[in-house]
């Protein structure tokens, strides 16, 4: 047999293969590697895409703003965070008024230790203020109006109300917005639960454009473009990484025309052409952090339906460390599992505001539609497994022969590094 290793936690987790089958990894291509990210990133902020180089502007803020994306991503903080802030104290501005906003959208804050490891850097906790979001927090937020389709836009006041706003994230598919980072830092990231749930609705949700690596004519992009505008614009350092999570590309500027930039580089790579739909696929949940939860597991089962035939069985496998996610996503998906897949997405197509987190049950709909769904994990307690709406598996390689066996088709499709690959099927 040869093995295979799917990101799982914080480590790997080995395959075995049984020698018969024809098996065809996909990963992303061979992306470079930035010697001196540091370096790279203060020349950008001398040079920015876009708008004025960033002592300029900071010498004309009194405070300034700073997300971050929460624990589910693996940002290089600790890399990028101390040239920035250096550079805004170079300017003149003082560390008191200088703060550090965790984008947590609806997610858990994070605290303690985890806020340490999160930030990746003991001075920058030290010396600067670094809260979480709270999207229930009514009075944490300013009511900014609606966009044209209807959604109100209440955003955290904190980042609304500073002269100077930044955002920081890494750049890579999202099986909803396109791509991640830039705009969606800030909503949902600091937005109040009534502007996430309003654009996490089924209206947005069941859009065929609201898809991994789709901008174009993607409603809840072109939602999120028109809040950047609603607050008058802001700054982004955007990321890309590699396999192994080194920094590819990372770049400052004005936030559309950065983001857009580090999208167009990152799809060189992210976005991989397949000749053929296989009956068999096997993909992870992108290992640690991202395979905390079995909600965001889901993001990895919709990334490989691009290349998987219908009526084929899809195999994934999680960690789910923290086990199912909220409370909220479990309340959704025990619905799920009450209702059905079909009464269940008929009962949410005609509401304004989506319940919280049932926006990640309706797109584990989508691979439920495709074929056979399989998890495996150790994350997950019978109880919760019950819920999962999905078949738990105890053998990856098991599961693999039966499949092949059934379709009679020892092609099988490799994914280690999960979602953050979007293979397509595209015929040559």
């Amino acid at each position: 047999m040869m093995d295979i290793a799917l990101n799982y936690g914080k480590s790997t987790l080995s395959v075995p293969l049984p020698e018969h089958l024809a098996a065809t990894i996909i990963r992303k291509k061979l992306m470079p590697i930035l010697a001196d990210p540091v370096s790279v990133l203060e020349d950008a902020f001398a040079k920015p895409i876009g708008g004025k180089p960033l002592v300029e502007v900071a010498r004309n803020a009194n405070r300034a703003c700073i997300l971050i994306c929460d624990i589910t991503r693996p940002v290089p903080n600790g890399v990028i965070l101390a040239p920035l802030l250096r550079t805004l104290l170079s300017a003149g501005m003082k560390a008191e008024n200088i703060s550090i906003l965790v984008a947590t959208g609806l997610h858990r804050p994070n605290i303690d230790a985890e806020l340490l490891e999160l930030v990746g850097d003991r001075w920058v906790v030290d010396n600067f203020h670094v809260e979480n979001h709270f999207a229930r927090d009514n009075l944490a937020h300013v009511n900014l109006g609606f966009t044209r389709s209807g959604t109100v836009v209440k955003l955290d006041r904190r980042f609304v109300e500073s002269d100077l706003r930044i955002v920081t994230g890494l750049v890579e598919p999202h099986f909803m917005a396109g791509w991640s980072g830039g705009r969606k830092v800030i909503a949902p990231g600091i937005a109040h639960a009534d502007t996430i749930t309003t654009f996490h609705s089924a209206r947005f949700m069941e859009h065929p454009n609201c898809d991994n690596c789709v901008l174009d004519e993607n409603p809840l992009h072109e939602e999120l473009l028109e809040i950047v505008d609603m607050i008058g614009g802001a700054h982004a350092i955007n990321l890309v990484i590699d396999e192994s999570r080194n920094i590819s590309l990372v770049n400052f500027g004005e936030i559309k025309a950065s983001h857009l930039e580090a999208v167009e580089f990152m799809r060189n790579f992210a976005q991989i052409n397949s000749p053929k739909r296989y009956s068999t696929v096997v993909t992870s949940a992108a290992g640690y952090p991202l395979d905390k939860t079995y909600y965001q597991t889901i993001k990895g089962m919709v990334g490989a339906l691009g290349i998987l035939q219908e009526g084929g069985t899809l195999i994934i496998a999680s960690a789910c460390s923290e086990g199912m996610g909220s409370i909220d996503y479990i309340k959704s998906q025990e619905r799920l599992i009450a209702l059905g897949p079909n009464k269940f997405l008929s009962e949410i197509l005609g509401k304004s505001y989506a319940a919280i987190d049932e926006w990640q049950s309706e797109m584990l709909l989508k691979p439920l539609r495709m074929g056979r769904v399989c998890l495996y994990t150790d994350g997950l307690s019978d109880e919760e497994k019950s819920i999962t709406g999905v078949e738990i598996i105890d053998s990856i390689t098991e599961t693999i022969t039966q499949s092949v066996e059934q379709s009679n088709d020892t092609n099988i499709a490799i994914i280690p590094e999960g979602p953050y690959v979007v293979p397509r099927y595209h015929a040559n």
